[in-house]
């Protein structure tokens, strides 16, 4: 196998890619800033441009103490967001003053073919310090043979000021293509954060 090289001493320098070089970047789809808003919705920029796209977190701190924030999928330009769904949770936690930990399965917040909003873990407090950040992939949304994969990830402060840390994977149990994602809290409003989404593309 041939290792490739840049010629310049310096990355900053270099101002052509070596050949064979393989890697991935992250673009800038849309931004969707919340504001006590009830649902933050993306309604366009997911197609068969990319075969990965990455939802990210910064800041969602609810207006209601501890509320989760939760995820759906539509179709076509559809707005019901009642995709069928199948996942797996399971979270860590520890306290702030070591007195707790947890690690655990979580079979409340799963589905089994279920067609609810999908809990993604990020369950933040409300006092003002507390918030939550994270990401969701969603894999091959326009793809019209297999069904639709996703992965989650989170990080929040919550109730009696813990670090929650929640995984969540399943997959949308739809050979339709993907085209929107919303987002809301599972009581109350999203009182400030941003969500971006990226799409993936790789250089092979």
């Amino acid at each position: 196998m041939a290792l490739n090289f840049a010629n310049n001493n310096s990355l900053s320098a270099i101002t052509t890619k070596p050949s064979g070089l393989s890697g991935g970047a992250l673009n800038l789809i849309s931004t969707q800033t919340a504001s006590s808003s009830s649902t933050i919705s993306f309604t366009s920029g997911i197609d068969d441009t990319y075969d990965e796209y990455v939802f990210k977190f910064y800041d969602i701190h609810p207006a209601t103490d501890d509320a989760k924030l939760t995820f759906q999928f539509d179709t076509g330009t559809n707005t019901n967001y009642n995709q069928t769904i199948t996942s797996t949770y399971f979270n860590v936690a520890h306290k702030e003053d070591d007195s707790s930990t947890a690690f655990s399965y979580t079979t409340s917040q799963d589905q089994a073919q279920g067609t609810s909003f999908q809990n993604s873990g990020l369950a933040p407090g409300n006092a003002n310090d507390e918030c939550g950040s994270g990401t969701l992939h969603l894999f091959s949304p326009a793809d019209t043979t297999f069904v639709k994969h996703f992965i989650s990830n989170v990080q929040s402060v919550f109730g009696n000021e813990q670090s929650g840390n929640v995984y969540v994977a399943g997959y949308v149990n739809t050979t339709t293509a993907i085209t929107r994602v919303q987002f809301k809290m599972s009581s109350g409003n999203i009182d400030s954060g941003i969500i971006k989404l990226f799409g993936v593309s790789w250089c092979l």
